[in-house]
């Protein structure tokens, strides 16, 4: 046995045997309990004051960590992002059989929308025909009307809502409709005469990282979509997000 791999053998199946990785590793499973200021961080992890403060630090600069109000350490905003990354071919890969069994349920279009700064892009099209509220895969619109914006928006936190709702189309009150009943629908936004509804697609975590849409006339939807069709809508929201979290 070489001492490379007597040195991973010593180190057991839960530590990769570089000392800063591993100490890295116990701060973060520390922190994967909830927010922990210097000194609980110290105790739960064994190690010395001083080595928490410098890997913490370093983290922090990465975006892998961050402070709350209290100025404990949390699990900062890049793990998110990662984790977003990572479910994005997913998620793309598992979206086209849920809207094309969504469209021949319901007779409408169903799409998939993500989140882009203050954009929301269509990823995922199964589109029901030509005609009015035809939208293309990669077209991006503003977050300030309809309702997969209102969608991808409701679950924020407050600061980023904050922010958003200025000059939009709807405010917070709609937005906690949206947080109550678990979706959102709209009328006649950028197209006389086509209706809205949408769903959060969940990822890890439970964070919201996509709208699934239903779109079509009002013909289709009816001026109250909810009514008839969120149930359809839900069902292929969980779809989705089962898909990305087995």
């Amino acid at each position: 046995m070489t001492g490379t791999t007597a040195g991973r053998a010593a180190a057991g199946p839960d530590t990769s045997g570089v000392g800063v990785l591993d100490k890295t590793s116990q701060l973060l499973g520390a922190l994967a309990r909830g927010p922990a200021s210097l000194r609980t961080l110290t105790e739960i992890t064994g190690l010395t004051r001083p080595t928490v403060h410098r890997l913490a630090v370093a983290l922090e600069n990465l975006r892998l960590l961050t402070r709350d109000r209290q100025g404990r350490f949390v699990l900062g905003p890049r793990f998110a992002e990662l984790a977003a990354e990572a479910a994005r071919d997913r998620l793309l890969l598992g979206a086209r059989p849920v809207l094309d069994e969504l469209r021949d349920r319901t007779g409408a279009s169903a799409r998939l929308y993500r989140r882009q700064g203050d954009l929301r892009v269509c990823v995922s099209s199964a589109e029901a025909g030509p005609g009015r509220g035809r939208v293309f895969v990669g077209v991006a619109q503003p977050m300030k009307a309809g309702a997969a914006a209102q969608v991808l928006l409701a679950w924020e936190e407050p600061e980023v809502l904050h922010r958003a709702l200025c000059g939009a189309g709807f405010g917070a009150a709609t937005l906690a409709g949206v947080r109550r009943q678990g979706w959102a629908q709209s009328l006649a936004v950028g197209e006389a005469g086509v209706a809205s509804l949408a769903a959060p697609v969940r990822g890890l975590g439970d964070r919201v990282v996509a709208a699934v849409t239903l779109d079509g006339p009002v013909a289709t939807l009816t001026r109250t979509p909810a009514l008839r069709f969120a149930g359809a809508l839900t069902d292929a929201a969980v779809r989705l997000s089962e898909g990305l979290v087995r």
